[in-house]
C-alpha cells in the first residue's frame, strides 16, 4: 500500500517459490524479500536469483527484510547477493526511503554504464554497458557487487581504495553494514580472476589501507 501510494507498481508473492517464479517472469526493477518465507526461504530465493543465467535477473537490486538482528545473519544475506538489509520492526517511511535510494543507484549505474567503453587490465576485460567480464576471452560470471567492485578498481588502476570507499561505491553511501563483506567479495574475485588466488597479481592488498588493481607482469 505504501509503495503504491508513492506511484510504484507492486507485484506480490506469498511464498519463496512463488516469489522466485514471479521474479523470473516479470524481472522487476527491485525486489523486497522477506527472509522467513514458506517453501523457499528468502536467502534461498536470493541465492537462486544471483546464480541465474539471466544477467538481467542477476542485477536486480534486492532489499532483505528480517526479524533477525544477529550480525552474522546480515553478513550472510549480503554475501549471497542482497544489496540492503532492513531488520524488523521498521517504519514504512524507512522502507520506502530505502527503495527510492536503491532505485536511484540502480538507474545511475545503468546510465553510467551505457556511456562507457570496455576496460582492459592484462587478460581481464570489463564491459560496463553489458555488465560482462572476460578472462582470456572466456566469460567470467560475477555477482552484481563483485562486478561493481571490479569496475571501480579497474577504472583507476594503481589507485588505492579503502574498504569504506569500496563499500560506498558498490553498496551505496547509505549502506551501514560490515565492511568485512568487501574482503569476502575481493576473495571471490581473486578466485575467479587470478592464476594463483593466494598470490594475487591483479587485485593487490595494501596493508592497513585497502586494495588496488594492477596489470600483471
Amino acid at each position: 500500500y505504501s509503495l503504491r501510494k508513492e506511484g510504484y507498481e507492486v507485484v506480490t508473492a506469498t511464498d519463496g517459490q512463488a516469489g522466485l517464479e514471479t521474479a523470473r517472469r516479470d524481472t522487476p526493477e527491485l525486489i523486497v524479500l522477506d527472509v522467513m518465507l514458506p517453501r523457499l526461504t528468502g536467502l534461498d530465493v536470493c541465492r537462486a536469483i544471483r546464480s541465474s543465467p539471466s544477467a538481467v535477473l542477476q542485477n536486480i537490486p534486492i532489499i532483505m527484510l528480517t526479524a533477525r538482528t544477529e550480525e552474522v545473519d546480515r553478513v550472510v544475506g549480503l554475501e549471497i547477493g542482497a544489496d540492503d538489509y532492513v531488520t524488523k520492526p521498521f517504519s514504512m517511511r524507512e522502507l520506502v526511503a530505502r527503495v527510492k535510494a536503491m532505485l536511484r543507484r540502480s538507474h545511475s549505474r545503468s546510465d553510467e554504464a551505457s556511456t562507457q567503453r570496455p576496460i582492459s587490465l592484462g587478460t581481464i576485460t570489463l564491459d560496463p554497458a553489458q555488465r560482462r567480464v572476460t578472462r582470456n576471452g572466456s566469460n567470467v560470471v560475477l555477482k552484481p557487487r563483485e562486478f561493481d567492485l571490479l569496475a571501480c578498481l579497474m577504472r583507476h588502476p594503481g589507485q588505492v581504495f579503502t574498504r569504506d570507499h569500496l563499500l560506498a561505491r558498490a553498496w551505496g553511501s547509505e549502506f551501514s553494514g560490515d565492511m568485512r563483506t568487501v574482503d569476502v567479495h575481493i576473495r571471490w574475485l581473486r578466485e575467479k580472476l587470478e592464476d594463483d588466488p593466494g598470490n594475487p597479481k591483479i587485485i593487490e592488498t595494501v596493508r592497513g589501507v585497502g586494495y588496488r588493481s594492477c596489470a600483471p607482469d
